[in-house]
């Protein structure tokens, strides 16, 4: 049994060596430097390290074995605990499956640690893990963990094999991602945070302070990777997941409502006290009737466009569709009559469908057929879109939106009407679009 001047004594010996981990990351990876000073060193009794992004816990004797095992592991424990906080793997979904979420968020950040090709961090238990990326980089677009948690999810479906898998990747215990702040600190005996302190210490804040170091590293990266060549590759792809904008569909499309009069009682404009005192002196006979009619809105006049070469999947284009048309029809969104056109083109137009109403709409979904799978050229709708314009088909064009992977020319001069390109694109690349266009990037799965 330990007396306290033992236990203090092992405290401040691992704690040293956590600094020095540290220390030896600032030299080599000098991006990191906001990253490796933002956690605060919490010892505790459970033989394992631990992170929920502000503290980075930690069980003394453990650190003192594994230094004295393998002095590179340390290293390696503490970069695997910062890149979980730089990707963000803690702030989980409610739906997330834990296990697979462990194994994937370790796989990719052991998979970062590997192509970096530090000599201070290359532990024994990497050559278990390269057996597992090279199934994986064939079969993912991207290690990240949310491309590898899908697939292991598919193709990994037996828990125990799962669990099997994540002893090769594992560093640290992910328990406290799953807590509540107060749950985990009754748990491991720590000081929670106040959310109404006003001081920046509430998880939501949390993650937004690890959103802007891993924003700044994004932006170091151009010269660290022009440094050590493609090294820093899935680091980049990481970090290009957690960066890139998340967008809601839903409002986006709405952006292209335009006012319109629609049949409804006006509660904004109407005085309910003039009609209540009317019923109350003339029995029956209100002083004010309600507005009958409201400006509300809607969307009523816009193109779609569909890039139908051959690089675009249809089986995406129809869940774009259907998408499409169920955020129309929902309430508060569609007019009862509309002007939309759909145009399909490749490196010309292949087809052109107007819908006039919801179940116009719905028959052209049900009977949907693609045409074209040539070349990509944007300019032959916006010419299309110009014609219908010069023939009055439309009052008030509010937009267009086109569906592409993005490869294709652009018109070179602006249109009079807003213009966006929808990409998918699970790799996480930003394709280049024109100043005067709107970019919008979807997961394949947000759709």
């Amino acid at each position: 049994m330990l007396n306290e001047e033992q236990t203090l004594q092992i405290e401040n010996l691992a704690r040293e060596i956590l600094i020095l981990s540290r220390n030896t990351l600032l030299v080599n990876l000098r991006f990191l430097d906001s990253a490796l000073s933002r956690l605060e060193y919490i010892p505790y009794e459970d033989p394992f390290l631990m992170t929920d992004g502000k503290r980075f816990l930690y069980h003394p004797k453990s650190v003192l074995q594994t230094y004295r095992l393998e002095k590179e592991a340390s290293v390696r424990d503490y970069l695997h605990i910062i890149l979980h906080c730089v990707f963000q793997h803690m702030y989980v979904e409610p739906t997330i499956h834990h296990l697979y979420w462990d194994l994937a968020c370790d796989m990719a950040v052991e998979f970062t640690i590997s192509q970096l090709y530090l000599q201070a961090a290359t532990a024994s238990r990497e050559k278990e893990q390269e057996k597992i990326k090279d199934i994986l980089s064939k079969n993912t677009k991207a290690l990240t963990a949310e491309m590898i948690y899908h697939y292991l999810r598919e193709f990994c479906p037996d828990a125990d094999q799962a669990a099997q898998l994540r002893s090769y990747f594992y560093a640290d215990n992910h328990e406290i991602w799953y807590m509540t702040e107060e749950a985990a600190a009754a748990k491991f005996g720590f000081e929670p945070s106040s959310d109404s302190s006003g001081e920046g210490n509430s998880r939501e804040q949390t993650k937004e302070d690890w959103k802007n170091i891993a924003d700044r590293m994004r932006m170091d990266m151009e010269t660290f990777q022009k440094a050590r060549g493609d090294q820093a590759g899935n680091l980049i792809q990481n970090l290009k997941a957690i960066t890139r904008e998340k967008y809601d569909y839903s409002s986006f499309l709405k952006k292209f409502a335009v006012l319109g009069e629609q049949m409804k009682i006006n509660d904004d404009e109407f005085d309910y006290n003039f009609y209540t005192y009317g019923l109350k002196l003339y029995g029956n006979m209100p002083l004010i009737e309600p507005l009958e009619y409201k400006e509300v809105k809607r969307i009523k006049e816009f193109v779609i466009a569909i890039d139908t070469s051959g690089s675009v999947a249809g089986e995406l284009v129809q869940k774009f569709m259907q998408k499409t048309f169920n955020i129309l029809k929902s309430e508060e969104t569609f007019f009862s009559k509309i002007n939309l056109h759909i145009i399909q083109c490749d490196a010309e137009i292949q087809e052109t469908v107007k819908i006039t109403c919801e179940e116009d709409f719905d028959n052209y979904l049900k009977n949907m057929q693609f045409h074209g799978f040539g070349g990509t050229d944007f300019r032959p709708v916006f010419s299309y879109v110009e014609e219908l314009r010069q023939k009055k088909e439309f009052r008030n064009l509010k937009g267009l939106i086109y569906f592409t992977d993005g490869y294709g020319v652009f018109p070179a001069k602006k249109p009079d009407y807003e213009t966006a390109f929808i990409f998918i694109r699970d790799e996480y690349e930003i394709p280049e679009v024109p100043p005067w266009a709107i970019k919008l990037v979807l997961e394949s799965k947000e759709i």
